[in-house]
């Protein structure tokens, strides 16, 4: 049977995690076509663009009003597609200001809806939970303590465990990355990541540029900034200054991997530096206007992804404020100089991958479940 599924994702992260489900999904129904709002990685496993999720890539409260108009021909384009091709079901991932608005027409229009990455409600704007019960079939959560949560509210919700669980590793080893990139093997490297998209980039790099040159005065060490496809090599050439960072284009995985110390920003890379078993300083920073926005909205105890999951202070967080070249250079110290506190932290990072780690392959599992549904409903139908 021919069937006709709608993907979209508005992040690289989702991007990554869409791709990896229509693989899955063109192995097991091979006579599928899939089109919708794609990144370079749903492009290559088969996607036809009807939207470039590169235009949907905007965080903040107050950021993404400049850029409301655009967003919004982009959202009218793909459910225009939606509506003249008529899918047997659409796969959304992430990106809940755009997706969930995606889903209430999806939904009107009588289209099935499986939601991919939870949007993360149990944190903030637990407002969305009923338009969330309406219109989602199916909801497959990445971390552990989600599943519950949407559960008690009604949300059809399964854990499938973390796409990147079993992806991550790096592809040299220590010894063949140092010589590619020429550093000496006798100094401590530090993996800089101030964030994939080009405005929290921006954001990021005076306070770790200016951390890394304190660092550098006190500790003859190695800085290396994996550029994102989404910023690109130059962007960050041109921005850090006099600091002795050196930029390559990628390797993100294997920069960590081999890294005594990450200064990452808070997002997806935190999980995969985690996986990898990287010791790390987080920080993250939006504009004065949407942090006290932020502040009044969310609910939570942590920022880092990484300290909800192992449910404890286990990485340092530089919020806002607080992220300043003084503050990140006495962070990373502190843990190059202790041991010990890099070894309790690793051991931290472990339990966080176990309970990111299920039995089953995340996304097997993800195309199961929606195998069900589909069958569910047509023996519903008939």
């Amino acid at each position: 049977m021919r069937r006709k599924i709608l993907v979209s994702a508005g992040e690289a992260s989702g991007d990554l995690y869409a791709s990896l489900l229509v693989a899955e999904l063109g192995r097991r129904w091979p006579e599928t076509g899939f089109f919708g709002c794609t990144g370079p990685r749903m492009r290559q496993a088969g996607v036809r663009t009807v939207v470039d999720a590169a235009s949907l890539a905007v965080v903040g409260l107050l950021e993404v009003v400049g850029h409301i108009p655009r967003i919004h021909r982009e959202y009218r384009t793909l459910l225009a597609a939606a509506r003249a091709e008529k899918p047997d079901f659409a796969i959304l991932t992430d990106s809940p200001d755009f997706h969930l608005r995606v889903a209430r027409q999806l939904k009107r229009d009588g289209v099935p809806v499986v939601y991919l990455v939870a949007p993360q409600v149990w944190a903030w704007r637990q407002g969305r939970l009923p338009a969330m019960r309406r219109t989602i079939d199916r909801l497959l959560c990445i971390f552990p303590f989600e599943e519950e949560f949407f559960r008690r509210h009604g949300i059809a919700a399964t854990y499938i465990g973390h796409p990147l669980a079993g992806l991550v590793h790096p592809s040299s080893t220590r010894a063949e990355f140092f010589r590619k990139h020429r550093l000496p093997e006798s100094r401590p490297l530090i993996s800089v990541l101030p964030g994939s998209r080009r405005g929290e980039a921006a954001r990021h790099l005076p306070a770790i540029s200016d951390a890394v040159e304190r660092l550098y005065r006190e500790q003859a060490a190695s800085f290396v900034l994996p550029a994102s496809v989404t910023a690109g090599v130059p962007f960050f050439r041109e921005r850090i200054g006099r600091a002795p960072i050196q930029v390559i284009e990628g390797e993100s995985w294997d920069a960590l991997a081999h890294s005594d110390l990450a200064l990452a920003a808070s997002g997806t890379v935190t999980v995969e530096a985690a996986l990898l078993g990287t010791p790390m300083v987080t920080f993250y920073r939006v504009t004065a206007a949407s942090w006290v926005m932020g502040k009044l909205l969310v609910r939570v105890p942590f920022y880092s992804m990484v300290n909800l999951i192992y449910g404890g202070p286990l990485v340092p967080e530089l919020m806002q404020g607080r992220l300043t070249g003084p503050a990140l250079a006495a962070e990373a110290r502190r843990l190059l100089d202790d041991a010990g506190a890099r070894e309790r932290m690793r051991a931290g990072l472990a339990e966080v991958k176990r309970r990111l780690t299920p039995a089953t392959d995340p996304v097997e599992r993800a195309a199961t479940v929606i195998e069900e549904l589909l069958e569910g409903q047509v023996a519903h139908v008939s």
